[in-house]
């Protein structure tokens, strides 16, 4: 599925400039618009400023004189966050990103958006889309998809406490929606207890404000799953893509696609090796066609009867 894209305007099927540009990779919606407002965007030749402008398609768009390029494939990625880096592209204070601990993936390769956030004190499974509207799409809290954590916590809570989050609560004049926390059987230290939160959007350090508004303080808080995709046995900092089969039984998208990231250059065969390939290969056809053998062969080449099969 190349270019995932929904259309701004159902009717015409048209997209904004800027939504175009931004889901090229090229860079951010804000960012696009900025561009064309400065007069550096171009369709078929003709300068265009005004962001409102919309398109079938990328193609005749040009930024800087460039031509834009086709949207990248939808590609979506599980990625273990440690602790101690933000989830932003960059930051005005030098502090250590997401971006600067993925791997790198060599030239060619779209750019990765982040979906969703987690705090820099927070780690565990985010993650990534080369696609605007996937991100936008798992994002919002429309979409009911699930966020699993593991919180430890020092304090005591009683369970009806914990049952009272299942029906939503306001705290400092912010309602939070419907919230299902349960006690892990894990050995516990001390007043250190282990739960399992379970909720369905994410609003700025949530889980902190709940387990305030519980008594409780968070000392360490791991995200385990987003939407049925799990951390699984990812090693810190490790990115994996999941497979198209996984993000089509999910959320309907990504079956017709196949990876656009460079493709790993094949092993290097020693001298000898192919034309001893090539004349086993050869043999090999020979022996399929009939090549070689005896006029007099005792092989029984009649086919049996159809009702023997």
């Amino acid at each position: 599925m190349t270019g995932l894209v929904e259309s701004d305007d159902s009717k015409t099927g048209l997209n904004r400039l800027a939504k175009i540009i931004a889901h090229s990779g090229l860079c951010s919606r804000r960012d696009a618009e900025k561009m064309i407002l400065e007069g550096r965007v171009s369709v078929h030749g003709t300068v265009v400023t005004d962001p409102a402008t919309s398109l079938a398609d990328w193609q005749g768009v040009a930024v800087d004189g460039t031509p834009l390029s086709a949207p990248p494939d939808v590609q979506l990625y599980r990625f273990y966050k440690p602790l101690g880096a933000l989830v932003t592209d960059r930051d005005p204070e030098g502090r250590k990103t997401v971006y600067d601990l993925l791997p790198k993936m060599g030239p060619g390769a779209p750019r990765l958006l982040a979906v969703g956030r987690l705090d820099i004190n927070s780690e565990g499974l985010l993650l990534f889309t080369t696609s605007p509207f996937l991100k936008r799409k798992l994002e919002l809290p429309d979409s009911g998809l699930a966020r699993i954590y593991r919180v430890r916590a020092h304090g005591i809570v009683t369970d009806r406490q914990l049952a009272a989050l299942e029906d939503g609560v306001t705290i400092e004049g912010v309602t939070y929606g419907p919230v299902t926390v349960e006690r892990e059987t894990q050995k516990e230290s001390g007043l250190n207890r282990w739960y399992r939160f379970t909720l369905t959007e994410g609003k700025n350090r949530e889980i902190r404000k709940l387990a305030q508004h519980l008594g409780l303080q968070v000392n360490r808080l791991i995200r385990v799953s987003y939407g049925g995709l799990t951390l699984g046995s990812l090693a810190r900092m490790e990115l994996k893509e999941v497979s198209r089969a996984r993000m089509f039984e999910l959320f309907g998208v990504g079956t017709e696609r196949k990876s656009t990231w460079p493709k790993a250059k094949p092993k290097a065969t020693k001298p000898g090796h192919r034309k001893a390939a090539e004349k086993k290969r050869a043999a090999k056809d020979g022996r399929r066609m009939g090549v070689g053998r005896a006029p007099n062969s005792t092989r029984n080449t009649r086919r049996p009867p159809r009702g023997d099969r």
